[in-house]
């Protein structure tokens, strides 16, 4: 009972957060979303990422060991994804990066966050900086045949992890003043993030559920697994092992969808992938975090 208590307090404000974003558009309300995300992903969450890997007491190698597990973790899940894709006989350019990438910005960061602190914080935007990189590169690639390394570089949540990891390397600090400043910028992405998943989920208009429901258990399954696996080969402390867990299982990301209609994939069927395990989600995620806390 204890155990379920704990797991509610960590999963319940995430939900709801979501919960208000959904409900806030179903009344007719407006919300910028492109705005917001814009907003979201070039200030408030470089800086949340920079400022938590700034102040982090977890030692820098075992961040380095996180960033390789995380690699490995999803080079495994792509080709047990693509395996999956192959024998389904499934259109790659719209299934393969869906399935396996994850929202690990939205839900990922909040999650671990609320479950391990601000050293599960600091442990979580490294997972989420090693798949930026890969979504940004290999994902567009996957969807349009076309992904480029130099937008990468130019993505500010990149720079923000690689100028944390420098701060933390050389144990630099900013100066108070603008340290408390970057903190509330940043603080105001976790809630930003979660209303926006609402939102977008609110919107979407899905297709295929039948599949989709099949394939976000299965890739559920075969994240958290995975993860597990390699989190265990790498042995990760506990706390890292979790929060590799709990990132790469995360449901599809809304980003997906944004990506599939932008180069011409089957856009209805990646809405229906992240609404189904969005959903799916509610019930997963409390079970995987009840597992490895």
């Amino acid at each position: 009972m204890q155990l379920a208590l704990t797991v509610l307090e960590i999963t319940a404000p995430v939900f709801l957060l979501a919960a208000v974003g959904f409900v806030w558009v179903k009344l007719g309300y407006e919300y910028r979303v492109e705005f917001v995300t814009r907003f979201a992903m070039t200030l408030s969450v470089p800086c949340l990422i920079f400022t938590a890997l700034m102040g982090t007491q977890v030692d820098a190698a075992a961040l380095a060991a996180l960033s390789v597990a995380a690699l490995v973790a999803y080079a495994l899940v792509t080709v047990a994804m693509w395996l999956l894709v192959l024998v389904g006989r499934l259109d790659r350019r719209t299934f393969l990066a869906p399935l396996i990438f994850g929202n690990t910005g939205n839900l990922g960061l909040p999650l671990a966050l609320f479950a391990f602190g601000d050293v599960g914080l600091g442990y979580a935007v490294v997972v989420f900086a090693v798949m930026a990189v890969l979504s940004f590169t290999f994902g567009v690639w996957l969807v349009s045949d076309g992904g480029s390394l130099t937008k990468v570089i130019k993505e500010p949540v990149v720079a923000a992890t690689i100028l944390g990891a420098l701060f933390l390397w050389q144990g630099w600090q900013t100066p108070t003043f603008l340290t408390n400043a970057l903190e509330l910028i940043g603080q105001m992405a976790i809630p930003m993030m979660l209303i926006t998943l609402g939102v977008a989920v609110a919107r979407l208009k899905p297709n295929a559920l039948g599949l989709a429901t099949l394939l976000a258990a299965i890739k559920y399954a075969v994240c958290a697994g995975v993860a597990a696996v390699v989190g265990i080969w790498f042995g990760l402390d506990p706390v890292a092992l979790a929060v590799l867990v709990v990132q790469v299982a995360t449901p599809v990301a809304v980003t997906s969808y944004m990506l599939a209609a932008k180069y011409g994939a089957d856009s209805d069927s990646v809405a229906g992938l992240v609404v189904v395990s969005t959903l799916m989600s509610v019930v997963t995620l409390p079970l995987i975090l009840a597992f490895v806390i």
